[in-house]
């Protein structure tokens, strides 16, 4: 039995954020096996946002060994981001301020 998806503290904020900027939002935490948590279409293009929790520290952060093994095998774009800031950055409404990837 597969057990549920935990949802980082902060997705709430980072979704509202992107929405506000006018970006479509696709919650993708509950399909599990290391898939991020978001996908995000923004100016005609898509991208697949996992989530952090940017309150913690840098060490309870870290893709989980599932997260690891999605995002080394995805041929897409994916970016980690631990903040609203930093999501609006990787979709390019703010300068770049960094990732934690």
């Amino acid at each position: 039995m597969r057990r549920a998806s935990k949802v980082d503290a902060n997705q709430r904020e980072v979704v509202a954020a992107l929405r506000g900027a006018g970006a479509s939002v696709q919650l993708l935490h509950a399909v599990g096996e290391g898939c991020p948590d978001l996908l995000v279409g923004y100016k005609g293009l898509n991208m697949l946002l996992e989530v952090k929790d940017g309150s913690k520290p840098p060490s309870a952060q870290k893709l989980t060994p599932q997260q690891e093994v999605w995002h080394r095998d995805w041929r897409g774009h994916r970016v980690v981001v631990n903040s609203p800031e930093a999501a609006l950055a990787a979709i390019g409404v703010i300068a770049t301020i960094g990732s934690i990837e």
